[in-house]
Order: C-alpha cells, then sequence, then structure tokens
C-alpha cells in the first residue's frame, strides 16, 4: 500500500523538482571543494538543502527531513566560518547527498524512506561540532580500546552514578547478557572505520541514485523499471514553443476552412483560372505550415544536453579521489540540445567514457609531475551542433593511447590475426579497444579488465544511430568523439530497391553509391569482391540477406560502414533519398526490420536495420561470386 494515497501528484511534483535541486547541488558542491571560501556557493547550497527539507515536511519524510536539516546545520556553520571546508568535511556532504538521492528512489515507490546510516549521521553531527579530524574516517576499528583490568569501566559507572542518572550500560549488559560498555568507549564506537577504495560502481550509484549494475543492456526488476519510465515521460517545455504550436494550428485550422470552401466551389462547377490558382496557394500555404509545424513539434522534444552533463562533475570528482587522482571535469556546451528520449539513451555510455578517461586515460599525480605535466588532469567534455548532427566530446590530457600496444594485445587474446594486424592503420588501432572481451588490464579487478565496458558504449552509440570515433596522440590525451543526429523521431534514409519492391537504409551508414559490372567483380577466398579505391570490399546482396531469390543480377551498389565491417550492398537500383518518419512495429517486427515509412505517394515501405541483418547473414565477410547470379542463369 502506497504511503502517499492522495498525495501522489504533490510527490511526483516534489521529485522532479528536487531531483534537479540536488543535482544542482551536486555541481556546486564540487565547485566549492575548489573555491572553499565561496561564500555565495555556500549559501546557495544551503537554500537548496532547505528547499528539499520543506517539501519533506509537506510530505511527512521524517527520515528525510532529519538528514537535510543536519546538512544544512553543517552549511549554517561553514557560512558563519564556525567550521573549514576540508576534504574529510566534503565527503561526508556528499556521502549525505547520496543518501539523499537514494531516499528520492524510495519516495518514487510510493514508500517512506529507511533512516540513513548512524555511522552518516554521527558524522554530520561531528562535522557541525567542528570534531572532524582527517583521521576520524580511518580508525581502525569500531571497537573501543580495551580498558585494562576494570578501574576505567568501574569509574565510568561511578561517573554516571553521581550525576543521578540511570546506569544504562549496567542495565544494558543485564537485559541483554552481553558485557557492560564503558562511557569512555561510546564516543569512539562512533568512528567511522577505515573504507577501502570503493568499485567505481559503487561511487556512481552514490552520485546519481542507482545501483552500479545498472549497464546498458542489462535488465533490472520489473518494478523498479516501472517507476522510472513513469518519470521519464515528463518533459519541461518552454511555453513560447507550445505558444507558437498554438498559433500554427490556428493558422492551419483557416487553411483548412478555405481548402474546404474552395472545394465547395470547385464542386458547383467553378472551375476558372482563379479558383484554380487560389487552390494552388492555399495547398502551398498548407504545405508551408505542416512544416513549420512539424519542427515547431520536434523542438518541444528538444532539451538542453546540460541537464545530462550535469551529474558528471560530481562522478569525476568521486571516482578521482577514490582512485587517489586530482581530476577536474570541465563542461562546455551545456546549452545544445538535443532530443529528449536520446538524452535517456547517452546517459550510461557517457558514464563509461568518464569512467575510462579518469581510471585508464589520466595519470596519477606522481607520473605527471614526473612528465612535465600540471598535477590536476583535465576531462573535458563538450556538445555543440554541427549541421543537423550532435557533436560530443569526451577528452583527457593524460598518457594516450598506444597503437601497437593495442595491436600487441589484440593478438595476445586472439581477437585479431598477424595478417589483419599488419594491415591495420592508426585509427583502426585504436577501435580495437571496442572489440567484446578486448582491455588492457593484466587482470580483472573491480575497476577494469573485463572488457565490456567500450564494446556496450558503441553498441548503444549505433542503437541511436551515432557513431564514435577515436583520436589519440601518444603523452598528450586522448579524445572520444562521438556523432549523434539531431532527432531519432525522423531518420534520413535511402531508398533502394529489389525489382519494383523498395526498402530503406539508414543514410548515416551509406559512403557512396556506385554501378556493379560483373565483369568487375572478383572472388577472393571465396568471396564476390570488387575493389573501390585500392580497397577489397566485400559484396553482400541484399536479396540474399532477405532470403529472397535472385531474380536479375545486381545493377548498383551502395558502399555502407557498419562500425568497422564496410561492404558493398548488391541491389537493383534506387530511388532516391527520403526523411522519413519512423513508425515502430511494436507488436510485430520482422527480424532485420527496425520499422516502417510512408512514402508521398501512400506505399509503405521497410525501414532495414542493417547490423542486424548482417547478424543474421551469418558471414560478415561476403558470399560467393555465384550468390550474384540470378538463379535461372545458373539453372541454365
Amino acid at each position: 500500500m502506497s504511503d502517499f494515497a492522495g498525495m501522489e501528484d504533490l510527490l511526483q511534483d516534489f521529485l522532479i523538482e528536487a531531483g534537479d535541486l540536488l543535482s544542482g547541488v551536486d555541481n556546486k558542491l564540487v565547485d566549492l571543494e575548489r573555491a572553499p571560501d565561496d561564500r555565495g556557493l555556500l549559501n546557495e547550497i544551503f537554500r537548496g538543502f532547505h528547499t528539499i527539507k520543506g517539501g519533506a515536511g509537506f510530505l511527512n519524510a521524517a527520515e528525510l527531513v532529519t538528514l537535510c536539516h543536519l546538512t544544512e546545520n553543517l552549511f549554517d556553520n561553514l557560512r558563519t566560518g564556525a567550521v573549514q571546508v576540508t576534504p574529510e568535511v566534503m565527503d561526508v556532504i556528499l556521502e549525505a547527498t547520496g543518501t539523499v538521492r537514494a531516499m528520492f528512489s524510495h519516495l518514487a515507490h510510493n514508500a517512506q524512506p529507511a533512516p540513513a546510516e548512524p555511522a552518516l549521521i554521527a558524522r554530520l553531527k561531528q562535522a557541525i561540532a567542528g570534531d572532524l579530524s582527517a583521521a576520524t574516517p580511518r580508525a581502525p576499528s569500531v571497537e573501543p580500546p580495551r580498558a585494562p583490568a576494570g578501574e576505567p569501566a568501574r569509574a565510568g559507572r561511578a561517573d554516571v552514578s553521581q550525576r543521578g542518572e540511570p546506569d544504562w550500560e549496567a542495565l544494558h549488559g543485564v537485559v541483554t547478557g552481553l558485557p557492560a560498555r564503558t562511557p569512555g568507549a561510546v564516543k569512539p564506537a562512533v568512528i567511522v572505520p577505515a573504507q577501502p577504495a570503493r568499485p567505481p560502481e559503487e561511487v556512481i550509484q552514490a552520485a546519481i541514485g542507482r545501483r552500479g549494475n545498472d549497464k546498458p543492456d542489462t535488465a533490472a526488476p520489473a518494478g523498479r523499471r516501472d517507476i522510472e519510465k513513469q518519470r521519464d515521460n515528463s518533459i519541461r517545455v518552454d511555453t513560447t514553443r507550445l505558444d507558437q504550436v498554438l498559433n500554427l494550428s490556428g493558422e492551419i485550422g483557416l487553411t483548412k476552412n478555405r481548402l474546404n470552401a474552395l472545394r465547395s466551389d470547385i464542386l458547383s462547377g467553378r472551375n476558372d483560372t482563379e479558383t484554380l490558382h487560389s487552390l494552388d496557394l492555399a495547398v502551398s500555404q498548407l504545405d508551408l505550415l505542416v512544416s513549420d509545424l512539424q519542427n515547431a513539434v520536434m523542438k518541444t522534444r528538444m532539451q538542453p544536453v546540460g541537464r545530462l552533463f550535469q551529474k558528471y562533475p560530481r562522478i569525476a570528482r568521486d571516482l578521482a579521489r577514490n582512485m587517489g587522482k586530482d581530476v577536474e571535469l570541465v563542461l562546455d556546451g551545456e546549452e545544445t540540445e538535443i532530443d529528449k528520449t536520446m538524452i535517456e539513451d547517452l546517459a550510461d555510455p557517457i558514464i563509461h567514457l568518464i569512467r575510462n578517461a579518469v581510471d585508464h586515460g589520466v595519470e596519477d599525480p606522481a607520473e605527471r609531475i614526473a612528465n612535465g605535466k600540471p598535477e590536476k588532469s583535465m576531462v573535458r567534455l563538450e556538445a555543440r551542433q554541427e549541421g543537423d548532427h550532435i557533436i560530443l566530446l569526451v577528452a583527457d590530457d593524460g598518457r594516450g593511447m598506444n597503437p601497437e600496444r593495442l595491436r600487441a594485445k589484440a593478438l595476445e587474446k586472439g581477437l585479431i590475426t598477424d595478417e589483419e594486424s599488419n594491415t591495420m592503420d592508426e585509427r583502426q588501432s585504436f577501435n580495437l579497444v571496442f572489440l567484446p572481451g578486448f582491455s588492457m588490464a593484466s587482470q580483472v579487478s573491480d575497476v577494469s579488465g573485463r572488457g565490456v565496458g567500450m564494446d556496450v558504449v558503441r553498441t548503444n552509440i549505433q542503437k541511436l544511430n551515432g557513431s564514435i570515433e577515436i583520436k589519440s596522440q601518444l603523452g598528450k590525451g586522448t579524445t572520444f568523439v562521438i556523432s549523434l543526429p539531431l532527432t531519432l523521431a525522423i531518420l534520413p534514409v535511402l531508398l533502394v530497391r529489389l525489382g519494383e519492391q523498395p526498402f530503406a537504409v539508414p543514410l548515416s551508414m551509406v559512403r557512396e553509391i556506385l554501378p556493379i559490372d560483373m565483369r568487375e567483380v572478383q572472388e577472393v577466398g571465396g568471396r564476390a569482391t570488387m575493389v573501390v579505391r585500392g580497397e577489397v570490399l566485400p559484396i553482400l546482396p541484399l536479396a540474399g540477406m532477405l532470403g529472397w531469390p535472385l531474380e536479375r543480377a545486381p545493377g548498383y551498389g551502395v558502399l555502407m560502414q557498419a562500425a568497422e565491417l564496410s561492404f558493398i550492398l548488391a541491389i537493383d537500383s534506387f530511388a532516391g533519398r527520403e526523411d522519413a518518419v519512423i513508425k515502430s512495429l511494436d507488436d510485430f517486427r520482422p527480424k532485420g526490420v527496425a520499422g516502417v515509412t510512408t512514402l508521398s505517394n501512400g506505399q509503405i515501405v521497410l525501414i532495414l536495420d542493417m547490423k542486424e541483418l548482417l547478424g543474421s547473414s551469418g558471414d560478415f565477410r561476403g558470399m560467393a561470386r555465384l550468390a550474384l547470379t540470378p538463379q535461372h542463369a545458373v539453372a541454365a
């Protein structure tokens, strides 16, 4: 049963607003660590916790109110100068914000949050009192030092009795049968023991309020995902954009009325030149208005990428501190807008890239100083729009990537052959990191070594019809360049034909179109190939990939690039380029079909999922030359 019956709308509003507030607080905390004397930052963070506490009070979330109140008191002391900002105090504050975010998760399930850990409450109280020293979180044990031969224990109980209070420790011992604890041991008992370096998954969970195993393509309990989907369905839209949609809708309504009037005139026999000219103008105006409305509606789905970026400074800070590194994450282009659905799907890939930059990319402080670099490493997260694409950059100023070492490691793991290694250029060598099972780590640990992270990154980027490229300079750093379409609702496609049947393939995969002359088709290693500007490329007939009989020899080839695989898609003809509005096939989706679209003549066209078709064709390297020969010709 819900703990918030009758307050569901208030709860959802609180979670959205408080979540934004807490994300802003996390970023300000990272800034505060770099500028501990900034009173403006202290005041803003104080107000953030105060606002969250007030909203939690309306919902009667007592445990959340308690935690926010203690954190608020700590910031009040920081504002007045009674307590100084130290790394230990920042650790406690960031741990508190992580717990607040975890409490939000409980609230999202319509349940009151559990109390914060007693150790965290104790450390907050110590920080408020100014007693939190560097040694406090590294105490060797929660058990107090054993007192010599009973004297301190007796003295302690005597002190209690002298104050006229019950001997609670003795009473506890009688009830539980356990030895009575000495009063001197009570205070050390709340000291938190030394914590080993936390796995990155735990650090990420604390920073963004999710479990460490929430990686792309992994399942989670249905209840949790259902809640997330409900929350993700909301979107904030500028009212000016909604006003634009409303105005365009009104204009379209007026144009529709004009068309209805002209239709009545034509049906009544008025076919004069003036009437037909008015009809032409009305249709042209309607076409313009519909295009404007489509663009306006698309803009309502666009959100600043800063909403995605704002969680990463905290993650980078926590990971770096956990690994003993000094890293600053610099954000740029936060105002760049991207489709809301893409923002959600980009969260995990960017977390992987930032984690890799902090873990593998940047060096330890001692190594950086030895190499003549500043002790502090810089990781840059940037977004910008180029034409109809969004470019995301994740760059570091670390050690860079060594192509020779990458090829040697791939050979050692059996991921490539000697022949492939010898023919690889620098770009292909860098892309080896995307192979499943590839890792430069010598042993598997909580941090790295399993060789799945970068493979997942590329897979998820490709699901968004995007691409990822690596640029690296040894000793200077590495940059990951992600290119994405502005939106997933409209997909530029190339229309190709098998006989009279059209199919659509994503234009982002198309490099060029070229004629196929069977006299130029050669068979290499039992596979049909063509040489294009010195590059030997396999030919894959679309008919064979779909399981159709080949009725005629292919007339054209579409040179396509899918990840690291370049190939020529053999087709009969092509019909040009279209901007397809994708309609998904939720109830029934044949293998190799991403969706459908409708052409201007009303014909329904299947949009092919080339990556899925390649996987189902059984051989990425091509087919025999005989497969390009029509069946009736073979029979003859």
